[in-house]
């Protein structure tokens, strides 16, 4: 099992090169991030976009520009629209957003005709290393569902437990987070935590422990569950946590990285291929390793 995100970084070493394609690649932060993975065999990269524009920043990076195969195409949503169509081309290859907008690779990604939409729902997935805590968390949704159903959260649980397998975990701990570790019927949070607890029982969600309503602290710090009285099974050792809305996901990773110090990994989960997917405030090195994950998790 993955404790930490250099060990993920040191598997993602290990394994067959991949092949990015950065679908409007013209961004120094990404392309700093793309070639940290080439120079270790991570990732080869197709670079989709201006051309004379992703090589200008190439050379300003002092990146060799005969690193990287190139797809000239100016206009983003055309770009994004090949970069999705490359990336159907080969099963080792992954998508991953450059300097474009979130709603237009999206809308490519998951393209009727050609794109890399399933079943599922896709959704944001987060893995986190804080130095505080013995191992990794994986953080589901703080990008992209904004108020998830009931059965949305089981597809984002179903998501997250792909990215966690590839990370050795074979039954993990889901945790459904609330504002208390009480059932309020007031608090839809907490009684979809009931109802998922029930499919896990039922065998509809497999693969996992789900636990809750959790509150953060109980969720994944013993003596707090042991102090707050909650019996669950799995309080305090969560290994997913399971957001109620997108502004929970979203301050708790943001939280995490900006004041907690946190290394992480994130990928969209629930589409054919994992998309790479940061937010531009994300450092190279956040980017880099989520570069990495993309690279494991791909051919699953």
């Amino acid at each position: 099992m993955i404790k930490s995100i250099s060990e993920l970084i040191k598997k993602a070493k290990k394994i067959k090169t991949k092949t990015l394609v950065v679908a409007c690649a013209a961004d120094e932060h990404v392309l700093e991030a793309v070639e940290l993975a080439r120079k270790e065999n991570i990732v080869n990269g197709i670079l989709v976009g201006n051309v004379e524009l992703i090589k200008e920043i190439l050379i300003k990076l002092d990146i060799d520009v005969e690193n990287y195969s190139y797809v000239n195409i100016l206009d983003k949503t055309e770009a994004c629209l090949e970069a999705v169509k490359i990336v159907n081309t080969d099963k080792d290859f992954f998508l991953m957003k450059g300097l474009v907008d979130t709603s237009i690779i999206l809308k490519a990604a998951l393209n009727k005709e050609f794109g890399l939409r399933t079943n599922n729902r896709i959704s944001h997935v987060s893995v986190i290393e804080v130095s505080t805590h013995p191992k990794l968390i994986f953080m589901s949704d703080g990008a992209m569902n904004i108020k998830p159903t009931l059965d949305e959260k089981r597809q984002i649980i179903e998501n997250t437990l792909v990215i966690a397998n590839a990370l050795g975990l074979e039954k993990p701990k889901v945790g459904i987070i609330a504002a208390v570790e009480k059932v309020n019927p007031q608090m839809d949070a907490t009684l979809d935590a009931v109802e998922l607890i029930k499919m896990n029982k039922d065998n509809i969600l497999n693969g996992c422990i789900v636990g809750g309503p959790f509150a953060l602290d109980n969720a994944i710090n013993k003596e707090a569950a042991i102090h707050k009285g909650v019996t669950d099974p799995i309080a305090g050792d969560v290994d997913i946590l399971i957001m109620p809305q997108i502004e929970s996901g979203n301050v708790f990773y943001k939280s995490m990285m900006f004041l907690g110090n946190a290394q992480s990994a994130s990928v969209i989960a629930g589409a054919k291929k994992p998309i790479v997917l940061t937010s531009r405030a994300d450092s190279t090195l956040s980017k880099y390793h989520s570069i990495a994950l993309g690279a494991l998790v791909v051919d699953l």
